[in-house]
C-alpha cells in the first residue's frame, strides 16, 4: 500500500506511507530524506521524532546550515572528523575541524522522489558540495516477510576527484529502549563518557557475548550521556521498547573495513532525570570505508525486523526471546 499523508493539520512536509497488514513505516523526501515512523500496526512508532518536524519543514540549506533535531532516520557519511574537510565553502568549520553539524546538503535538502509504488520508496538527495556525493535511499516492503522493512543505500561521488567516506545509518530511538549488541569480548567495545558537571557517564552491561546500555539514572549528576564504539560479533543489534521489537541486521565487517575512529556499531545516549521525554539513543551502523574515484558509487544496506513482545522487562527475558528467534541464523 503507498498513501500520500500528513503529518497533522500544521505539518507541510511530504510524507510517503508503506504498509502492509503487519507493519508501516513513513518516508519524508523533505528535511533531509529520511524515515520518520516504523511500527507494527496499531502501535506506536518505534522511532523517536522532533517537533522540529512540524515547527520547521522548510529549513535553510547552505554552506552555514546548522543541526536542526528532526531525528528520525537520516544518512550521514563517515568518518565525522573529516566532515568539514573536504570542502572549501566554510572556511571557518574547515579550519576548526569541526565535527558537527553533519553535512546540510544530506541532512536538511529535499530529495527527489525517483520511484514510489506498493512495495518502495526511492529517493535521490542533490549533489553535496561539502562531501561530494549524492545519496540515493531505498526503503522497501520485504516480499515473503510482512515483519521486514529493508534500506539501501549508495553513494556517489559526484567531483572530478577522488572522495573517501563511510555509509553511517543513523536511527533515533527513546533512550529507555533497551539496547542489545552481540559481542565476542569487551576488547572489541569502546566506551566514551561525556561526563561534565550536568552529565554522569553511560552505564553498561556485557555476559554471554551480549553487551548492552543500563539506561540507569545516576545519583551523583542530573542525567547520562556517552558514546559506545562496537566491533560486533554478528551483524545484528536488537532494541526493545514497550511491546515492540526492532531488529536491525547488516553485513558484518571486519574491523579493518571499518575507520579506525568509528564502530561498525555505535550508540549514543543523553538523557536528563528531569526530561525524559527528550532522551535519546541513537542506533548507528558504518558500512565499510572505501576511497571513490569520479564518477564511482558504493552502498550498504540493512533490514529492520518489527516482532510484537509480551514477555517480562528484564534482560534474562529479552536475551531468552533473542535465542529463540535465532537471528544470527538467519543472516
Amino acid at each position: 500500500m503507498f498513501v500520500p499523508l500528513a503529518l497533522s493539520a500544521q505539518a507541510e512536509v511530504e510524507t510517503l506511507r508503506l504498509a502492509n497488514d503487519t507493519l508501516a513505516v513513513e518516508i519524508t523526501p523533505d528535511i533531509g530524506g529520511r524515515l520518520l515512523s516504523a511500527r507494527l500496526v496499531n502501535k506506536p512508532n518505534f522511532l523517536k521524532v522532533g517537533d522540529a518536524v512540524v515547527t520547521e519543514p522548510n529549513p535553510d540549506v547552505s554552506p552555514t546550515a546548522n543541526n536542526i533535531g528532526y531525528l528520525g532516520h537520516e544518512i550521514w557519511v563517515g568518518p565525522q572528523s573529516h566532515w568539514w574537510q573536504q570542502q572549501l565553502l566554510n572556511d571557518t568549520r574547515r579550519a576548526a575541524k569541526a565535527v558537527w553539524p553533519p553535512d546540510p546538503y544530506l541532512i536538511l535538502a529535499k530529495n527527489t522522489t525517483q520511484e514510489k509504488n506498493a512495495q518502495q520508496v526511492v529517493l535521490q538527495s542533490p549533489n553535496s558540495p561539502i562531501s561530494g556525493v549524492a545519496i540515493k535511499k531505498a526503503y522497501s516492503l520485504v516480499s515473503g516477510n510482512p515483519n521486514q522493512i529493508k534500506l539501501d543505500v549508495e553513494a556517489t561521488n559526484i567531483r572530478d576527484s577522488n572522495v573517501a567516506w563511510d555509509i553511517w545509518f543513523n536511527s533515533r530511538v527513546p533512550y529507555t529502549s533497551q539496547v542489545y549488541v552481540p559481542v565476542a569480548n569487551m576488547k572489541d567495545v569502546r566506551v566514551e563518557h561525556f561526563s561534565d558537571t550536568t552529565y554522569d557517564g553511560l552505564t553498561h552491561n556485557f555476559s554471554d557475548g551480549i553487551f548492552a546500555l543500563e539506561n540507569a539514572n545516576s545519583a551523583q549528576k542530573q542525567g547520562r550521556k556517552g558514546k559506545v564504539f562496537i566491533q560486533p560479533s554478528q551483524g545484528w543489534m536488537a532494541a526493545f521498547r514497550a511491546d515492540q521489537l526492532l531488529i536491525i541486521q547488516f553485513a558484518l565487517q571486519p574491523k579493518s573495513a571499518i575507520h579506525p575512529e568509528q564502530g561498525q556499531i555505535e550508540l549514543y545516549q543523553e538523557f536528563l532525570h528531569s526530561e525524559p521525554d527528550a532522551g535519546l539513543l541513537e542506533l548507528e551502523v558504518h558500512a565499510p570505508y572505501k576511497t571513490l574515484a569520479p564518477g564511482a558509487s558504493m552502498g550498504a544496506a540493512e533490514i529492520w525486523t518489527l516482532l510484537p513482545y509480551t514477555g517480562a522487562n528484564t534482560r534474562a527475558a529479552h536475551i531468552e526471546f533473542l535465542h529463540q528467534l535465532n537471528i544470527a541464523g538467519k543472516l
